[in-house]
């Protein structure tokens, strides 16, 4: 319970102070608004895992190839799981959130300047506008686009299905997948709780799938490749 009174108090003035900060770029139209952005969300994503009392550790991070397009997919547990990438991804990054997100008072907008995604999963001609929104960024830019292909929270922990979305993603960009599994998180936070123990979250980086050879009409067969790599990091970690 104090750890969720510490991060309740530091949360919302760090949130409207590092917002601030990208709607004062966005209004000087900033030509280094990309920095400013990524600048603002390690600082405001690692004061709260610092406040909440998390250690993060990364495993085979070297497999994010900042100067590559790629896809990284990973298991969603906890909220804590977007913090975590957030402060710690390599190089240049994308998230593609769920539109919920972007109701989110002052935080929402913040997102949405600095380029990141919304997708409403319940409209399925503007979730395929945003994936053309992010296939776009991925050919001009080459960020990591982060997806949690679940597209949602498990509330057991164990991996649900895999939607096709961000697999479509990769084949249309030709931007390999990189296939991850966080642990941890769900012991700092579940889903459902406001309750939060400090704790330790390990995130492993698995090897990146190459898309040659995937069309959009076997687009299923890499959908459930990458799902059984985040399967098989699982539980290599389960029988160490």
């Amino acid at each position: 319970m104090t750890r969720l009174f510490l991060v309740s108090i530091v949360i919302v003035p760090a949130t409207i102070w590092y917002a601030s900060k990208i709607a004062w770029s966005v209004y000087r139209r900033s030509t280094d608004l990309g920095c400013r952005c990524e600048e603002a969300a390690r600082a405001w994503a690692s004061l709260v895992l610092r406040v909440a009392g998390v250690r993060v550790i990364l495993e085979n991070k070297a497999v994010i190839d900042s100067s590559l397009p790629q896809v990284l997919v990973t298991n969603h547990v906890s909220w804590i799981d977007v913090l975590v990438l957030a402060a710690f991804v390599p190089g240049r990054y994308v998230f593609v959130a769920k539109k919920e997100v972007e109701r989110i008072p002052v935080f929402g907008p913040a997102v949405r300047a600095c380029g990141h995604i919304y997708i409403d999963r319940g409209d399925k001609t503007r979730a395929l506008a945003s994936l053309d929104i992010a296939r776009k960024r991925l050919e001009e830019a080459a960020p990591t686009v982060i997806i949690f292909p679940e597209g949602t929270r498990s509330k057991t922990g164990e991996l649900g299905l895999f939607k096709k979305g961000a697999f479509v993603l990769a084949i249309q960009t030709g931007a390999s997948v990189v296939p991850a599994a966080m642990f941890g998180s769900r012991e700092v936070m579940k889903k459902g709780s406001f309750l939060i123990n400090p704790g330790t979250v390990r995130v492993h980086f698995g090897e990146p799938i190459q898309v040659g050879g995937y069309t959009m009409e076997n687009r299923a067969r890499l959908t459930h490749r990458a799902r059984q790599a985040v399967s098989e990091i699982q539980k290599r970690n389960e029988a160490s």
